[in-house]
């Protein structure tokens, strides 16, 4: 299927980012910023302007009206292109499509544009004790004098340091569990009264990316903040997770796309024993295998995006998409690191990068196991 029958719009999306990529993403910059743990803010805020971040949003509030699919390929492209660059280049809208999904008119006319003018936000789930657990929230919201008073830590907080704003879950229920969780707004995250916010310190990969700690200590936000109704929390947490899972996997084939490119270019160069890498048989079958399951991956991962768009969200298929692209892109790291020899092991090649960028796409919105787990329930039946 030739370009996945992708429409003209959409060839132009993958140009435009590509010659996007081509001029802003530098070798050096993407060194450095794994190196000094460094956020490239000008690239998000690059990105915003040409349109890329956000192109799901409606137009109404400054994105293209586009969908999940449009989105995925904005990802995956960036990705391509460098894991380190790219992965600092579309994660700081995360935990806006709470907003955008669940929040009444008000709340998406003042955050959605925020987000498309380079702000970065966060969705705020996870919890040291619970991890992938989110029927167990600990974090707890009581209404008092006509606000929320929020307290409670959450863990592993995806652009924690840098978010203006974000959506945390949250106990609003006693003894409810997940039929008692809910969303709340909070706005100033990094200079409000009563939020606490530290970095989680050195990560394996994603350097460039913030992920912390954040604490809330009777925290106020008014009753407004409230997002799409008291007590769906949980179940709105699962539906947002079947599409960025989308974007997740997007993310996992750019980056085993990217560690097959250098592959392909370092194999055809190097020689040994009087001939091209390339020559050899066997290296000839690990090709065709990464390959193979690269092309896997994106029929999955392409086939939930249009699902996503159609109305016909299957979290078997997002789970799938998410489990197989991030296993790919771990391998296709793995095998770009055999493949260069010596040379995989020394960070001037950069693609042991690539692999502590990969590894992470198994491990967040979702462990695998996670994802193995949902599928089989989802065929098996609860």
């Amino acid at each position: 299927m030739k370009d996945f029958d992708l429409t003209e719009e959409q060839r132009d999306i993958v140009k435009a980012v590509r010659e996007f990529t081509d001029g802003e993403f530098e070798l050096d910059r993407a060194r450095e910023c794994d190196q000094e743990h460094e956020f490239p803010l000008d690239l998000y805020e690059k990105a915003t302007e040409l349109g890329f971040i956000g192109i799901h949003f409606p137009e109404e509030y400054g994105g293209a009206g586009l969908g999940a699919f449009e989105n995925m390929l904005v990802v995956e492209e960036l990705c391509r292109a460098d894991s380190t660059l790219g992965t600092a280049t579309f994660i700081p809208k995360f935990g806006s499509e709470i907003i955008l999904r669940f929040g009444n008119d008000e709340q998406k006319s003042e955050y959605l544009p925020r987000v498309l003018d380079g702000e970065p936000c966060c969705g705020m789930f996870t919890e040291p004790e619970h991890g992938s657990d989110l029927s167990s929230v600990d974090t707890k919201a009581e209404k008092e004098n006509g606000e929320w008073v929020i307290n409670g830590t959450k863990q592993f907080i995806t652009n924690a340091e840098i978010a203006d704003f974000g959506t945390v879950l949250c106990q609003t229920k006693t003894g409810a569990k997940h039929k008692g969780e809910s969303f709340l707004l909070v706005d100033d995250l990094q200079d409000r009264d009563g939020v606490s916010i530290n970095d989680v310190g050195t990560k394996f990969g994603i350097r460039s990316t913030s992920t912390g700690e954040v604490s809330f200590n009777d925290v106020r936000v008014s009753e407004e903040n409230l997002i799409g109704g008291k007590n769906k929390g949980f179940y709105q947490a699962m539906e947002f997770f079947d599409e960025s899972r989308i974007e997740v996997s997007a993310q996992a084939l750019g980056i085993a796309e990217c560690a097959f490119d250098k592959t392909i270019d370092y194999i055809q160069e190097r020689e040994q024993f009087g001939q091209k890498l390339s020559k050899f048989e066997g290296i000839q079958f690990k090709i065709a295998e990464i390959a193979t399951k690269i092309e896997a991956a994106k029929n999955l991962l392409y086939k939930a995006a249009r699902n996503f768009d159609r109305g016909n969200i299957d979290p078997r298929l997002t789970c799938m998409a998410k489990w197989y692209c991030g296993q790919t892109a771990v391998e296709a790291a793995d095998e770009a690191i055999q493949l260069h020899g010596g040379y995989g092991y020394i960070a001037d090649y950069d693609v042991e990068r690539i692999y502590r960028d990969a590894k992470i796409t198994e491990i967040y919105e979702g462990t695998k196991e996670i994802q193995k787990y949902t599928i089989a329930r989802e065929i098996l039946g609860r």
